[in-house]
This record gives C-alpha cells, structure tokens and sequence, in this order.
C-alpha cells in the first residue's frame, strides 16, 4: 500500500491551492471523504478529522448564514492538526474566516471546479485504488478477449510460452513472472507487472524479450481486472482430470474466489489454444450458456427415454 499525501491530490486533479500551503505534505492515511454538514452546525462529537474534507455549496449556503463569531469558532475546529485537506467544489469563493484558520493550522485548501458528486467520485476511486490490499503471485497475466486470465504452475511448465503463443494470436500481455494484485473492491481484483519488468517475457533459452519493441503497443497492457485462472500442471497418469467441465474449482486470493481450471501439460498439447478456448467458454458462462450443463441435460433426456421405453417392452 502505498503512501498518500495532500501534494498528490493537487498534483492528480489540478486541483488550485487557495491557502494552508505548508501543511500539503500531510499525509491521507484513509480513503474515507467527508462532507462535514453536521460539523459546521456545531456537531463535532463525531467529527472524522483525519479524512479529507470536502465543502460544496451546501455546506458553505449554511456556513454564510452563521454569525461572524460562530463562523470563527466553527472553522478553527474544521481545522485541526491532523486534518489533510479541505477541497472545495464547484469553483466557489473560499470564505476569508476559513483561509485564515487554515493558514495558521496548515491545512491545505484546495478548489475544483467541478460538481461535488464529480469530485467526490474521482477522489474516492482514486484513494481506493491507492490503499487497495496487496499482494504478488508468481504466474502470467494476459488479456484473452477481454477475460483477465491469470495463468499459474510451477517454473518451467510452459507459462511463458504459452503467453508468448497468445501474444502472436492478437491478445495482450499484462505481465510475466510476477504479477501485482490489488484487491479494488470486495469482488475486483486488479492485476499489473512490477515496473522493473513492464512489457517483457522471459523464454527460456531465448532470454528476456521485449513484448511491446516486438508486437506493437498493441500486445500489451498496463493492468487488467483477473477473472479466471488457469492452473498449469505436468500430466499425472495416476490424476483423474474433468472431462465434462461440471466440476468447477475455485481459487481465493486476498478475500476473492475465481474460478479456477486446471490443465494438464504433456507434449503435443497446444497450451495457446485451450487457454484460448477456456476464456471464450468463461465468456459463454457469463452469458448465461454453459455448454456441460446442456450435455448432461441432454444426456439425462436420453436416458430417460430409454427407461420408459425399457418399462414398455
């Protein structure tokens, strides 16, 4: 998880500096925003001072109509030691009682000219994206159609190659080896390389290659939302292995379950194309057709038929 401090905020969203410029390297420890309503109404039992304020013209139609001493007492308590930030919205004018309070606490005020929801929505994905939990796992993530594949096994089980394969088939690279999750939401796992190794595919006997100097701009991506996995394994002769595709496994990373499918490796097989295969029948699943179900609905029919007509003779 990386750390956050007000200086981004400016910096990402424009946003214009009005006052409090010595407190801009404070940092945002929550993605939580609030809108302190309650707050300027004198409640400040509860009052969140650790999150990013955020004013619109609601909050500041309110704050014009308190008297002056109120205004006064009112903004030095929005301004506390710890508070990151007060954004403000639509391009309003910033009242003079604030900027002096935030000049002398240190807390930045910062001006948007665009709508409070607008500005809320942006700021909140943004914070939520940079304190998403974390993690790594060893494998190769490419983009198949638009189905985030995650591709695991063991080393030197053939991921790379296949990735490469799928690469030359018009699908894209997301990255090789290591893959960087973070979790975006409670069922949204996004998946990118680490910077040291953006864009490259690592082919044993052939050394690091440079996947988008190679294919174009084309073959790669930055990060791609992981949708299912595929576990790549040596063939076991002793391993009974679906057939039908009724069973479906699962594979929790972080506190997401994905689909899982796990193929076995012996020459001869074109790992490419059944990847290939298995994310455009992932595709099919979302729709609404799952192809084993139909078989064994189908299967079932028949045997029922053959019953009755068995009962008959």
């Amino acid at each position: 998880m990386g750390k956050v401090r007000t200086k981004d905020i400016l910096e990402r969203f424009s946003l214009e500096l009005v006052a409090g410029e010595a407190g801009i390297h404070r940092e945002i420890i929550t993605s939580d925003i609030s809108r302190p309503g309650m707050e300027i109404a004198g409640y400040f039992k509860h009052y969140p001072a650790e999150r990013l304020q955020l004013l619109g013209r609601t909050e500041l139609s309110f704050f014009h109509e308190l008297p002056q001493d109120v205004k006064t007492e009112r903004v030095e308590q929005l301004c506390t030691d710890v508070t990151p930030g007060i954004v403000i919205t639509r391009g309003m004018e910033v009242p003079q009682e604030l900027v002096d309070a935030a000049n002398d606490a240190g807390v930045p005020i910062m001006r948007s000219p665009y709508k409070t929801t607008r500005v809320i929505s942006r700021l909140t994905n943004f914070l939520e994206s940079k304190f998403a939990p974390f993690t790594a796992v060893h494998g190769v993530l490419v983009d198949i159609y638009g189905v985030g594949v995650l591709i695991t096994g063991q080393s030197g089980v053939g991921k790379s190659e296949a990735a490469l394969e799928l690469v030359k088939r018009g699908h894209r690279l997301v990255a090789d080896d290591s893959v960087e999750i973070r979790q975006e939401d409670y069922d949204t796992l996004i998946g990118n390389p680490p910077p040291l190794i953006e864009h490259l595919l690592e082919i044993r006997g052939l050394g690091i290659i440079n996947v988008m100097t190679l294919f174009g701009a084309g073959a790669v991506r930055n990060f791609k939302r992981i949708s299912l996995v595929i576990h790549l394994e040596l063939w076991d002769e002793k391993k009974q292995y679906d057939r039908l595709g009724l069973d479906e496994d699962t594979m929790k990373i972080m506190d997401v379950e994905l689909p899982k499918a796990t193929i076995p490796v012996r020459p001869g097989r074109n790992l490419a194309v059944i990847i290939e295969v298995a994310a455009m029948n992932f595709r099919l699943k979302r729709m609404g057709i799952n192809t084993a179900e139909e078989f064994s609905d189908r299967l079932s029919k028949m045997v029922e038929v053959d019953q009755d007509d068995w009962e008959r003779y």
